[in-house]
């Protein structure tokens, strides 16, 4: 992901705006005579979500175009169809802005995908080619781990797709794994659209046939200690509702200590091209921290994006607000 240059932000909001814990039980809504499941939330396991992110890590840098990248891609497909999703591998090329043509595979796990009800959860799976933020100018080419910038969503989704495997509902998810999120060009004047090549050709190019959801949340750096999730201004743009209604449902959980009520400027992130292109409200949840030069984590596109800065505590806030979001969605309670 990158900050987002005030005009491109600009034209981008433009042509958007132009384009315009209990038992299961079943209850009797009095008026509409339907039948409301209540569906208990469960807990989300922190270690588990941890073991997740340590298997990927394992595998070393999952950039694209090396085993390790293919590697990863096949473990994920495994995950996800041993925790009873229908799997869609999403397979495509696009050209970086090095010029090197990338094999890239969008991961698509669905549940319940008759259900015209949906919600998409999200996050990229592959890792950065360069270190190019790493204070060691001598480590700049080297790639990045990615246990934060990659891992820690993938982690996170994976064990939501446990527990919706073990504790199903009628509501339709969708989890996508983005692939080639990280390989932009990151000069001071790159093209933003060298970012997200995986979700600008999902967002082109949709898993299904008149594919729809009423609006989808994006994982990005969601796994270090003493994070800060801020209002990112593009999903404020784009799905306010949806970002407002997660931020106080995360606080009334007891974790507004992580989901704090600040503004923050613009990103291009997958977010960005899933509300431009297929015009599916997302927002971005995405570790702000308030001391660093670049606004993102220190570790951020740096050979220090290792385990030891993925925090349980982190990945738990986060996977139980989604779970809380998802049960209650199911139950017709948010």
């Amino acid at each position: 992901m990158r900050l987002v240059n005030s005009f491109i932000l600009s034209l981008v909001v433009f042509v958007m705006a132009c384009h315009a814990d209990e038992k299961n039980s079943d209850t009797t809504s009095e008026n509409t005579n339907q039948v409301v499941k209540n569906y208990p939330i469960p807990k989300f396991d922190r270690d588990s979500a941890f073991a997740f992110v340590a298997a990927q890590v394992a595998f070393g840098p999952r950039v694209p175009n090396t085993p390790a990248h293919q590697q990863g891609k096949i473990w994920i497909v495994n995950q996800l169809q041993a925790f009873g999703a229908e799997v869609i591998e999403q397979n495509f090329e696009a050209k970086a802005y090095t010029g090197t043509m990338l094999k890239g595979t969008n991961i698509i796990g669905q549940y319940n995908p008759q259900s015209s009800k949906r919600i998409i959860l999200a996050a990229h799976w592959d890792t950065r080619h360069v270190s190019d933020h790493d204070p060691d100018p001598s480590k700049h080419t080297q790639p990045v781990l990615g246990a934060d910038d990659g891992a820690s969503g993938v982690g996170i989704l994976l064990e939501i797709a446990r527990q919706l495997n073990q504790n199903p509902t009628d509501l339709g998810i969708d989890i996508i794994f983005f692939d080639l999120e990280d390989y932009g060009d990151g000069g001071d004047n790159g093209d933003y659209t060298s970012w997200c090549l995986g979700s600008q050709y999902w967002a082109k190019n949709l898993h299904r046939t008149g594919y729809k959801a009423d609006y989808g949340i994006l994982l990005d750096m969601v796994g270090a200690s003493g994070a800060r999730f801020t209002k990112e201004q593009l999903s404020m743009q784009f799905a306010p509702q949806v970002m407002n209604k997660v931020w106080q449902l995360a606080q009334s959980m007891g974790y507004g200590n992580f989901f704090v009520n600040e503004s923050t400027r613009e990103l291009i992130d997958d977010h960005l091209f899933v509300n431009q292109i297929a015009k599916i409200p997302m927002i971005d949840i995405i570790n702000r921290p308030i001391d660093t030069e670049t606004l993102f984590v220190r570790h951020w596109h740096t050979t220090e994006d290792t385990l030891d800065k993925i925090d349980p505590r982190t990945l738990r806030a986060v996977g139980q607000v989604l779970l809380a979001v998802i049960y209650r969605e199911a139950s017709g309670t948010i």
